[in-house]
């Protein structure tokens, strides 16, 4: 089959497009830059157009979009002007599932507000280094693998379930696992939590087994028969766990049988419970987990998560997806137990209107964890602003520092003010991505 994509450099399209190409099918794609999937692409065979144009689109393709697409895309226009069929990137992924599942492949998938990337990363991960030969496609950068997506003909199917526009509901998964609950993506689930939950039971529904973290207060609020895990009252739990500046070791136990020690590299509490749950998924689809457990410890987490960009005149850069309190807060806490707080340098830039207006406070609070924190403008990822909800201004109501313009310009201000021993960790969802390679850029002038 043919398929073709409006903006296929996205992290989540092209890990679908990827899939395809592995799978045999014919792929081409537009963006607006170039960029290392483009060439990627390129190098497995997929014609790959810069710039959306009408005349890019084949006669006789099903044409992948994201939420992201408005209405206006030329290229858009021109499928519905060809009747061709317009898969939602949701609407393909449940395709590529159920087709994995007809082949007799185990559908694991990982859903949650938090941690759906790293555990549903760690699970394809160990798999592969096992032996496994699983497919996946996953919502970020497998480093080691140097990949979001495979193809294989392994035993097992691993995909993140993204809940933030509802798809999560097209989904029958074997396994169904939810690392934990709380409002966001309020410009979708307008009743916060009470649609948040219509949207998890309906999956929930949906799925064979449901493997949910008993600790965490969010999950209180759905219903059904669950395995649980957690550091307490779990099905799955961790022991004995023992935190060093260089990873993090404890037992895993299942019902009070151990099932294996396991150590992992990744800091901070939140990264047990993901181990946790990928754990418990494996187990659960029949995996054993002895065979496997010493790839744990080599995963060094996923691209943009408490990913380390460059190192230079003393000074380390991180980048972090976290764009949510919570995830903030996870991610410069163990950060504060890694470097010690007072080294930790803070750069969030707000990702959309509508969360940093509803999470004001909350973003607030979850940033003290830092000894210094700048803030950026917003980026509003397509939304229109909203009045009075600026950075300068929650800069100056939370006594932080407020530095304007884009990410290149952030960085030469930043730059001259930065000393040995500074750990900067760029947070958000956005261009802030870019911030490592443009202190770099702008030259080693720290004192």
């Amino acid at each position: 089959m043919r398929y073709h994509f409006i903006a296929i450099g996205g992290i989540g399209m092209s890990g679908l497009a990827k899939y395809l190409l592995e799978d045999g099918h014919e792929v081409s794609g537009s963006d607006i830059v170039e960029s290392k999937y483009v060439d990627q692409f390129r190098n497995l065979g997929a014609k790959v157009y810069i710039g959306h144009r009408a005349e890019n689109v084949p006669v006789d393709a099903i044409v992948i979009k994201s939420s992201a697409i408005r209405e206006e895309n030329p290229e858009l226009i021109r499928a519905k002007e060809l009747g061709l069929k317009i898969y939602h990137r949701s609407d393909l992924l449940e395709e590529i599932a159920k087709s994995a599942q007809d082949s007799g492949k185990c559908f694991i998938g990982f859903s949650g507000t938090h941690g759906k990337t790293t555990t549903s990363g760690l699970a394809s991960f160990v798999l592969e280094k096992g032996g496994v030969k699983p497919s996946f496609v996953d919502g970020g950068i497998i480093p080691e693998l140097n990949t979001n997506a495979q193809h294989k003909d392994g035993n097992y199917f691993i995909a993140e379930l993204d809940e933030s526009d509802g798809t999560i509901t097209k989904y029958y998964p074997d396994i169904l696992v939810i690392n934990n609950l709380e409002e966001d993506h309020l410009d979708y689930y307008k009743n916060g939590i009470i649609d948040l939950v219509k949207t998890f039971d309906k999956a929930i529904s949906q799925a064979k087994k449901v493997i949910v973290n008993n600790n965490d207060e969010g999950i209180r609020f759905l219903t059904g028969n669950f395995i649980t895990f957690g550091l307490h009252a779990a099905d799955y739990m961790a022991k004995n766990v023992q935190y060093s500046s260089h990873s993090t070791s404890f037992d895993v136990y299942h019902k009070d049988r151990l099932l294996a020690n396991i150590k992992i590299q990744l800091a901070g509490v939140h990264n047990v419970y993901n181990t946790l749950a990928v754990i418990a998924a494996l187990n659960e689809g029949g995996v054993d987990i002895k065979s496997i457990a010493e790839y744990f410890y080599e995963f060094t987490g996923m691209g943009r998560r408490f990913q380390k960009i460059t190192e230079f005149c003393g000074v380390q850069v991180y980048d972090d997806y976290a764009h949510h309190p919570t995830e903030i807060k996870a991610t410069l806490e163990a950060a504060a137990s890694k470097f010690g707080k007072e080294n930790v340098v803070a750069v969030f830039q707000p990702h959309r209107y509508t969360r940093f207006k509803s999470l004001w406070n909350e973003f607030k609070n979850a940033l003290k964890d830092a000894g210094r924190v700048i803030v950026t403008d917003v980026y509003a990822a397509s939304e229109d602003q909203i009045e009075g909800v600026t950075s300068e201004k929650f800069a100056q109501e939370a006594n932080y520092e407020y530095l304007s313009g884009g990410i290149e310009e952030v960085a030469a201000k930043l730059l001259p003010t930065l000393k040995d021993g500074d750990v900067v960790i760029g947070l958000g969802a956005g261009t802030i991505t870019a911030l490592g390679k443009n202190l770099e850029k702008a030259g080693c002038v720290a004192s």
